[in-house]
């Protein structure tokens, strides 16, 4: 399972940021992505959970680099 303050990195080994929360539904197996922080005074950026690949104890990997990634407030997008 994904904690809070896990590193994200892109598919080049570019550091993204770490976990600030994961998003979806636990009780219904659902995983929506991630809400990352990229410091301290940062605004979050999504990731969604298509682009998430290699997870390992403490860092996950994405399939994409970081710039692929939409810079959006908080966390997932509301439709």
């Amino acid at each position: 399972m994904i904690e809070p303050g896990w590193t994200v990195v892109g598919a080049g080994g570019e550091q993204i940021g770490r976990v600030e929360e994961v998003l979806g539904e636990p009780e219904r197996d659902i995983f929506d992505g991630l809400s990352v922080s990229e410091g301290l005074l940062a605004r979050r950026r999504y990731v969604p959970a298509e682009v998430v690949g290699e997870i390992t104890p403490g860092s996950i990997r994405l399939t994409v680099a970081a710039a692929a990634l939409p810079g959006l407030e908080g966390g997932a997008p509301r439709g």
